[in-house]
């Protein structure tokens, strides 16, 4: 997304886009991964924008810049109470929105943070985090700001340039302030040639490469949910959506391996009428299946035993299939008996089953 958010100023059809704009991208791609041969004492982005602001200034070259995108402020924000009706309907109006915006601001966010903590060898807070970006959302809509997240672009550079602290966050944030409410003419000068150069060096440098290899080697389910994750997401540029479908497609992924490890097998008395079932695994809709099938109705028992000791049971689906085996068993005259459920799951079969409340037989064709 980061890189495909750059095509527009790499698109000849874009006013003011020329040869040049390419040639001052690759220049400032080779000063960004040339520069720090030399020294690391300067960030080698910083450079970038010196240089190539310096070159475009004195030599009076056509291209577009920070100015040509929109008007920058030249004043500090001031405290305003946003003027809209306090009701219902504007609730309604702004739900969806908002919803979607915190969605993916914690995603990004958090996403952010596994990226730094695994460049930096720390381990950050993800509920301070989160909180604190709250707090801070809620406090600029009251200076007519946006709302915000963390930026894996910007975090890649500050990483990058040897920013290890929140002393680096804060002065990004006080310089950027300074820089567009004082010094607005000179950013505005900034070529975007500059700044299209520093996000694709932050977009090579964020993607992970080894994980296109990975995919002859990670499970297939692993694979495909993470390409449906990165496709989603770029056909439609918005990532909630495509986390939304990767969880969806986990989710699945999982429930079918799960469903594999369940096994029922059963062992006959000596006497040949009672017949001890023994449950493995999680019963659940996904293997509520393969439970029922597991028993036979027509072998005449006078004693049925269900042995859930070493199972556990999850949602109203694998409750509805207890009662299912249950009743027909009884419904063919044996009796039968549950034993070991674990206190989880005999909590949920005491509030949802029926096989053992008056007039169960009779609702057994619901099943």
């Amino acid at each position: 997304l980061i890189f495909m958010a750059q095509l527009p100023e790499l698109n000849p059809a874009t006013p003011g886009v020329t040869w040049l704009t390419y040639t001052l991208v690759a220049a400032g791609l080779a000063i960004i991964y040339l520069f720090p041969l030399l020294t690391r004492a300067v960030p080698s982005p910083l450079v970038t924008i010196i240089v190539l602001t310096t070159l475009v200034v004195g030599m009076g070259w056509d291209v577009r810049t920070v100015g040509d995108m929109g008007a920058l402020p030249d004043t500090l924000p001031v405290f305003l109470i946003p003027d809209v009706p306090l009701t219902w309907e504007t609730l309604l109006i702004i739900l969806p929105y908002s919803a979607a915006v915190a969605v993916v601001g914690l995603l990004e966010s958090l996403m952010t943070q596994n990226l730094v903590d695994d460049l930096t060898d720390t381990r950050s807070d993800r509920n301070q985090e989160c909180i604190g970006q709250g707090v801070a959302n809620m406090a600029t809509a009251f200076i007519g700001g946006m709302a915000g997240c963390a930026m894996i672009g910007q975090s890649m550079i500050n990483v990058k340039s040897g920013g290890r602290g929140r002393l680096s966050t804060f002065t990004a944030g006080f310089v950027l302030l300074i820089l567009v409410t004082g010094l607005g003419d000179l950013v505005a000068r900034i070529p975007m040639p500059a700044l299209v150069a520093i996000m694709i060096m932050v977009s090579i440098g964020t993607f992970s490469w080894s994980s296109i290899t990975a995919l002859r080697v990670h499970p297939r389910s692993s694979s495909i949910v993470m390409i449906a994750t990165v496709v989603t997401v770029v056909y439609t540029h918005n990532l909630a959506i495509g986390v939304l479908v990767g969880v969806l497609l986990s989710g699945i992924f999982f429930a079918g391996k799960i469903a594999q490890l369940f096994r029922v097998h059963s062992t006959l008395s000596t006497d040949g009428r009672c017949r001890t079932y023994v449950v493995e695994g999680q019963l659940f809709y996904a293997s509520v299946e393969q439970f029922a099938a597991a028993f036979d109705f027509r072998e005449v028992l006078d004693r049925v035993i269900v042995d859930v000791s070493r199972a556990h049971i999850w949602d109203i689906s694998s409750v509805q299939a207890l009662d299912m085996v249950v009743l027909k068993f009884r419904r063919e005259g044996a009796d039968v008996q549950v034993i070991g459920m674990n206190e989880a799951s005999e909590t949920l079969v005491d509030t949802l089953a029926i096989h053992d409340k008056p007039g169960a037989m009779d609702a057994l064709t619901g099943h």
